[in-house]
């Protein structure tokens, strides 16, 4: 990004003239050609990852003057251009679309800073209800949950798998239901309505009603993922988002932590009115989601100019940042404007996004990449019990690698922003989670507890980069419609995952679970020596194709293309895919 221009005294406050006109008026200056100034914008040049760039640059990044204009520069400034890229008529924020609006570095920090204290702490807590709703059986495990309803091993490897199963099948459902009623109505009844099967768990009387409620839950929390993050795109700008998103699964680890007191004082609980510990943990955890989830209707509005409503009439947002929310956003992404946030998927546009090949390399990644580290997480409490631990302290010794794990995650994402890097920076979880397999692996059958647990808590300290392949999967996507439906796609391949995840290991192989650990190393080695660097690859050479057609044609030609164009999205020959 070049350094911006610095604003005159007379552009403290940066509009420019006719910053108040009418859209219908900006329409038309759109498309005879407008001749409004544009030489105060910020280029933005996005460069892909080079590592003599990283290793050798001699350039410190500039911070540039607060006060500076910060709106950069897009197809909006471009008067052949920008006819084509016009927001809808009926987009929900079109009477703040505004191509004239300009802003500083100081009123975009504050107005990200204010959005992360309204919208992102609100998400984040709706996405900890999920996070202690659908691990909770992990503490109810180390109590004596699978005594009690005379389940094996293989029962709540299946009941796994049905959870993830149903997961997997209501995350189209979902987004569907999410795009016509919104996902600012609709999250918040997710978690309700998941709050009072999780409660209901009080009352589990053997293998039916155990499988019986794993598949309610599957299906109330399939497509939260998706919805939450179509939700936050209306407010954040694709460089925003992903570290945003690494945010909300350092609030999951801090919600296991959280989650590991709740277990400890719960489980303690046992005797009371005569019921299992693990039966008060279902109980408390529940009813303290469903609150959550009762707030949330309160605390999620549509859009960034629907804020204003009976119980909040003067809003959160002046007309002033919702101007700056609108056209920064807009600027970004201009495909956010093609659909409101009412409006629902035809079959046509659902179909088209399916059939979109180039997400499948990473729809793949997202089958595989979590397989390594899959089973040494959902059996860490039975196999420190295993060793040797009791249950009280195997639930105090889940909280470190839950808050390495925070650690090394953001710093993951940090570095895949910086660096503008995805696939080999995401390639590092499966790199980190390698030699602690093989660790594991080669130990013998009874090992001292201690070391087993040093090796158990490397292992699940890993940087985990699923942040960065959704907000991946996101950016490549394209359009509003794509992105809504390959957000599920890729989290239905995550949740497949899961499913196999679950079968290997198995009660003949307990209590080490080398065969299961010999097969995690391949599952490894394939991921880190053929698919991050082939997925790489692919984008590179999908880019090359592009940019050789679009580099070759005049401005006319360019013009007429994007006139007469049905390709949307990553379809059209002017999107590059990120890599």
């Amino acid at each position: 990004m070049t350094t911006s221009v610095s604003a005159t005294p007379e552009q403290q406050t940066p509009t420019t003239v006719g910053f108040s006109r009418s859209v219908s008026s900006l329409s038309s200056i759109g498309k005879r050609g407008s001749s409004l100034p544009t030489d105060d914008l910020v280029e933005e040049v996005e460069e892909q990852f080079s590592w003599t760039n990283t290793v050798f640059r001699r350039k410190q990044i500039a911070h540039p003057d607060p006060d500076a204009i910060a709106t950069r520069r897009s197809v909006y400034d471009d008067p052949d251009l920008a006819p084509h890229y016009w927001p809808k008529k009926d987009y929900e924020n079109i009477h703040r679309f505004d191509t004239t609006a300009r802003w500083t570095y100081r009123e975009e920090k504050a107005l990200v800073r204010k959005l992360d204290w309204k919208i992102m702490v609100t998400a984040a807590i709706g996405f900890s209800a999920l996070n202690l709703d659908r691990s909770n059986i992990s503490q109810a495990n180390s109590d004596s949950f699978l005594q009690d309803l005379g389940l094996t091993t293989d029962d709540f490897n299946l009941g796994n798998t049905v959870f993830k199963l149903a997961f997997l099948c209501a995350e189209l459902p979902s987004q569907l239901v999410s795009k016509r009623i919104g996902p600012d109505r609709w999250i918040p009844m997710q978690i309700c309505l998941w709050s009072v099967v999780s409660l209901s768990q009080f009352w589990l009387t053997g293998r039916v009603s155990f499988l019986v409620c794993r598949a309610l839950l599957g299906a109330l929390q399939g497509g939260f993922i998706p919805d939450l993050i179509l939700y936050l795109s209306y407010f954040y700008t694709k460089t925003e988002l992903p570290m945003r998103l690494a945010l909300f699964w350092m609030s999951s680890n801090l919600c296991g932590i959280v989650a590991s007191f709740i277990a400890y004082g719960t489980l303690h609980m046992d005797g009371v009115a005569g019921a299992a510990g693990w039966r008060w943990l279902f109980m408390i955890e529940g009813i303290l989601t469903l609150l959550i989830g009762f707030l949330s209707f309160f605390r999620m509005p549509p859009s960034p100019t629907q804020t204003k409503t009976w119980f909040r009439p003067n809003g959160w947002f002046t007309e002033r940042e919702e101007i700056i929310m609108v056209n920064r956003v807009l600027r970004d992404d201009p495909t956010k404007g093609d659909m409101h946030n009412r409006e629902g998927l035809s079959i046509r546009r659902l179909w088209t996004a399916v059939c979109d090949y180039d997400l499948w390399p990473i729809y793949i990644l997202g089958l595989l990449f979590g397989i390594p580290s899959g089973p040494p997480s959902t059996y860490l409490t039975l196999l420190l019990r295993d060793i040797g631990f009791n249950t009280f302290d195997t639930n105090l010794l889940t909280i470190p690698s839950q808050v390495l794990g925070m650690v090394t995650m953001f710093v993951i994402t940090l570095v895949s922003e910086s660096v503008n890097e995805r696939s080999i920076v995401a390639m590092m979880e499966d790199l980190w989670t390698l030699p602690f397999l093989v660790a594991l692996y080669a130990m013998s059958s009874s090992p001292n507890p201690w070391i087993f647990f040093v090796v158990v808590t490397g292992l699940l300290s890993y940087p985990y980069t699923h942040p960065i392949q959704v907000g991946w999967c996101s950016r490549n996507a394209g359009a509003v419609a794509s992105r809504t439906v390959n957000a599920s796609l890729y989290n239905m391949f995550v949740q497949a995952s899961g499913i196999i995840s679950a079968q290997i290991y198995v009660a003949s192989d307990a209590p080490r679970y080398r065969r299961g650990n010999r097969t995690l190393i391949i599952i490894c080695c394939i991921n880190v020596c053929f698919l991050y660097p082939g997925t790489k690859a692919y984008y590179i050479w999908r880019n090359r194709q592009r940019a050789k057609i679009w580099d070759a044609m005049t401005m006319q030609e360019r013009a007429h293309y994007l006139s007469t164009t049905k390709d949307v999205g990553n379809r059209r020959l002017d999107f590059r895919f990120a890599h």
